[in-house]
């Protein structure tokens, strides 16, 4: 499948490793509509292309992974564009994609910026990166995830407070907190990424696929409910041939060969 044309995004594909770098460096890679309508369209593609295992976000530069929502199409936000949310369905999208996503934080990720990370399965941030959803200083709130996601990440105090100063988390504070899962210098950021989308594809695509429903899932339900779908999603699985490779490839001492199926 050919990738499509995505004016705002420049997207490499490397060893089933699709890196999509936000390419706005002029305006700190802000998310206007435009790049939000490439951002799906890449979805789209790799959800159905096989030569795809996994996602990392990146942005352009070295200031910024996203700098929020472009203001200049704020301006124009009526009380119909927060119900239409397309910056929320967009996010969501990405949350509920089912091959592993990374965000590579390089930069300042504020507002939007901020919400594309936490929809992405993992974060790896810069030494230079910061996090903020610095929303309430224009008037607004969080409204693409943010004010759900944080807290899910972060504990509910936290959320609030940051939510309401609209302070900056630095990398450190991050990785303390829970908002990322590890910290790569400048030039060693895309590298890290890479490594452990690597690592999560060497696993059974099927398993990783439903680790992740299930884990989403969970977060929504009360714990019974979360394991009955746990052991429905292991169901499926030990009737699976990615299972009956994975158990032989141990015993055989060789490196697995999984279909997916």
């Amino acid at each position: 499948m050919t990738l499509p044309d995505t004016p705002t995004l420049d997207v490499e594909v490397t060893e089933r490793i699709a890196v999509v770098t936000i390419n706005r460096p002029e305006v700190r890679n802000s998310l206007s509509r435009q790049v939000l309508d490439d951002l799906n369209a890449v979805l789209a593609h790799a959800e159905q292309d096989d030569a795809i295992g996994a996602l990392v976000f990146t942005g352009a530069g070295d200031k910024a992974f996203a700098a929020g929502a472009d203001i200049t199409q704020l301006q124009n936000y009526t009380p119909a564009s927060a119900f239409e949310s397309y910056m929320q369905r967009t996010y969501d999208a990405i949350e509920q994609f089912g091959k592993p996503t990374i965000a590579a934080v390089n930069g300042y990720a504020l507002g939007g910026g901020c919400e594309l990370a936490m929809s992405c399965d993992i974060r790896i941030a810069s030494s230079r990166a910061k996090f903020g959803l610095p929303e309430p200083t224009l008037g607004v709130l969080p409204g693409a995830g943010g004010t759900q996601r944080l807290g899910r990440l972060v504990g509910v105090g936290r959320s609030i407070e940051m939510i309401l100063t609209g302070r900056f988390a630095d990398a450190e504070e991050a990785l303390r907190i829970g908002l990322v899962t590890s910290i790569a210098e400048p030039d060693e950021l895309l590298a890290a990424a890479r490594e452990t989308a690597s690592t999560i594809l060497a696993k059974g695509p099927l398993a990783v696929r439903l680790a992740k429903l299930v884990v989403r899932t969970g977060l929504d339900a009360d714990q019974g409910t979360g394991l009955v779908v746990e052991r429905l999603a292991q169901a499926l699985l030990y009737g699976s041939s990615d299972k009956a490779e994975g158990a032989a490839a141990f015993l055989d001492k060789r490196t697995p060969e999984f279909t997916g199926e």
